[in-house]
């Protein structure tokens, strides 16, 4: 796993998350490993729970 990952409940923009997935694509040339398909799988909800707290912060 990357040496960026932080543990579940870490508070991490959107943004911040969006751009680890973006190096990990980048990393990966396309095709993921099955680890690095875990730590996608992985900042995807991260990154679900930072839009979703953005939200509720924004209403």
């Amino acid at each position: 796993m990357s040496r960026d990952f932080m543990p579940p409940g870490s508070v991490r923009s959107a943004a911040e998350v969006n751009e680890q997935i973006r190096a990990l694509w980048l990393r990966a040339a396309g095709t993921l490993s099955a680890q690095e398909r875990a730590e996608y799988e992985l900042l995807v909800v991260e990154w679900a729970e930072a839009i979703r707290g953005a939200v509720i912060e924004a209403a």
